[in-house]
């Protein structure tokens, strides 16, 4: 996601301490600063700083004064004036910057096919079910094109945006789960994806990025990349580029080594390895764990970088987890499994590079994204947004696919519009704009 530094009309505590941390020369003490601030984990509020959530709108969404949200494609229909029809079950998205200087943004944004996907459909059928798409912006957030940048690929879920201003397009499935017999390498696929590539034929596979069950991808300020996995047994990996490769450019992506954390359950971790990136003779969880001892975490789902630390949530036991880079130092952030607890189902995660606050959108629990604010060594959750009615599932909930969830958090580059979908809202999936009347998010 494109980044900038954030304005803040006053030095207030949050703004001081994100100061510290962004400032030359500083990035060990403010990481320790940080690591310490999250030894604590996230308690609950009522109600975001923002203000309460009013009436729901025309589309069911319920959020605070001073946002006004619109429905800006929805699956199997073109999006906006032009022809290209948004593909089905919208998931990882993020924004960049018009590469040829105009004023707007670019939408990108994957397709997660309803699994089980062993077999490609029809070519015009399976365009509509995996893959990415662009969403052109212009400056006053009008849409003004969009189009394929990435085709025939299966069940993209997550992804993460490079240093170089390029989409990963993370495929989520794993045959050899499913299917026995199965070659070992039958699993998904890492896609480099060029947001301004109409037609996507520039995509291409990033094969050192390893085969299986791919969530969300992370680059840390060195140029290493986290990579989750959503399965019980699933691992958090860490792509190293290899000695003499410039780190944070294109480059790096060729050559280097993956590895697995291994969680010593005192604070500390260790990545061992080196993994076999393609699966050739066994797959890539079960050489972590069986091989290498790797600490299995349950449903690997979103993966963040922000100043020296790795956020990543996990479903299956409802946390977001907070890796300190600088020092190997593992914590809780936010643990749902309290009574009471206000972010359930932890999904796709995003930090704010002007407010600091982190969002995650829940995949199940009340089909909210929830804030985290941080102020100092405090931290507080609570909902922002809500998706209410039948056509998210919510007036009678049923069995995926019926019920949906929340998924594919942006930020637009100057930080006042948010991005998010309803993956199976109405059935197929839309997507969706909450802008901030003033500030940003």
């Amino acid at each position: 996601m494109t980044t900038r530094a954030g304005e803040f009309p006053c030095m207030d505590r949050r703004s001081f301490l994100r100061s510290a941390l962004a400032g030359a020369g500083a990035l060990a003490l403010g990481d320790a600063l940080r690591v310490a601030a999250l030894a604590n984990p996230a308690g609950n509020a009522d109600e975001p700083s923002y203000g309460p959530l009013r009436a729901p709108d025309a589309n069911g969404l319920q959020y605070p004064d001073g946002f006004t949200g619109r429905l800006i494609a929805r699956s199997g229909l073109p999006v906006g004036l032009t022809t290209h029809l948004w593909p089905v079950f919208p998931d990882g998205a993020a924004c960049f910057d018009r590469p040829d200087g105009a004023p707007g943004w670019i939408l990108v944004a994957n397709s997660e096919n309803p699994p089980p996907a062993d077999v490609n459909l029809v070519p015009p059928v399976q365009d509509l079910m995996g893959g990415a798409s662009a969403i052109v912006f212009n400056g006053s957030g009008k849409i003004v094109d969009a189009y394929w940048i990435l085709r025939n690929t299966q069940s993209n879920c997550a992804g993460g945006v490079t240093p170089w201003g390029t989409w990963l397009s993370c495929e989520e499935f794993d045959f050899t789960v499913r299917t026995p017999g199965a070659a070992p390498s039958a699993a998904g696929r890492v896609w480099e994806c060029f947001p301004a590539d109409e037609g996507g034929t520039q995509a291409k596979e990033v094969q050192m990025l390893g085969r299986f069950k791919h969530e969300a991808a992370a680059f840390d300020a060195e140029g290493r990349i986290y990579l989750t996995e959503d399965l019980s047994d699933g691992c958090l990996y860490r792509f190293t580029p290899a000695p003499g490769l410039l780190r944070n450019k294109p480059e790096s992506l060729t050559g280097g080594t993956m590895h697995a954390l291994r969680d010593n359950e005192d604070g500390t971790v260790e990545w061992v390895g080196p993994i076999d990136p393609t699966a050739a003779t066994k797959a890539t969880r079960l050489q972590a764990v069986e091989d290498f001892d790797a600490t299995p975490f349950n449903g690997g789902e979103g993966c963040y970088y922000d100043n020296g630390t790795v956020l990543f949530t996990t479903k299956g036991d409802d946390k977001v987890r907070a890796l300190s880079v600088a020092t190997n130092e593992l914590s809780v952030l936010y643990d749902g499994r309290g009574v009471g607890s206000v972010l359930t189902g932890v999904d796709n995660i995003i930090v704010s590079p002007h407010t600091g606050n982190i969002y995650v959108a829940e995949d199940g629990g009340d089909m909210e994204v929830v804030v985290i604010e941080t102020d100092g060594d405090d931290r507080t959750a609570a909902p922002l947004i809500r998706a209410t009615g039948p056509q998210h599932g919510m007036a009678n909930p049923s069995p995926v696919p019926t019920a949906s969830e929340i998924t594919g958090l942006a930020l637009s580059p100057d930080g006042t519009r948010l991005y998010f979908s309803g993956q199976r809202t109405f059935g197929l999936g839309v997507t969706y704009e909450l802008a901030k009347s003033s500030g940003t998010f």
